[in-house]
């Protein structure tokens, strides 16, 4: 079965993840102790996380994580603010970044830790 919202919420705040800002049904959050942002978009009342298109390199090692699945195009959002921008399907650019959905609070704990370790250069 898959995560919940309000699984999904409580599940980052234990890890130590804090909230900036919620806009619409993107809330950004920040890992624990980095300045890496990341976001948690609620879609069909499933949340999923996007990361910044510079991790793409790890993507693969990301999605292979057990329960982690990788949405196969690019997740843009005007309120993902600390993202880079690309031109998608109109004029103007958009924010843009990697999006993965979780089976179970198992595998959000996995994707955090993993993505910390990346991050951190360990």
């Amino acid at each position: 079965m898959a995560i919940e919202e309000n699984e999904m919420v409580n599940l980052l705040t234990s890890l130590e993840c804090r909230t900036n800002f919620t806009v619409k049904k993107i809330t950004e959050y920040m890992l624990p102790k980095l300045k890496e942002a990341f976001y948690l978009h609620i879609e069909n009342n499933t949340p999923h996380i996007i990361i910044r298109p510079v991790f793409e390199v790890f993507a693969a090692e990301l999605a292979g994580l057990e329960g982690v699945r990788k949405r196969e195009t690019y997740f843009h959002s005007a309120e993902m603010t600390r993202f880079p921008k690309r031109v998608h399907k109109g004029i103007n650019e958009i924010h843009y970044g990697i999006s993965f959905k979780f089976d179970n609070t198992k595998a959000v704990k996995l994707f955090i830790k993993k993505l910390i370790t990346i991050i951190s250069g360990a």
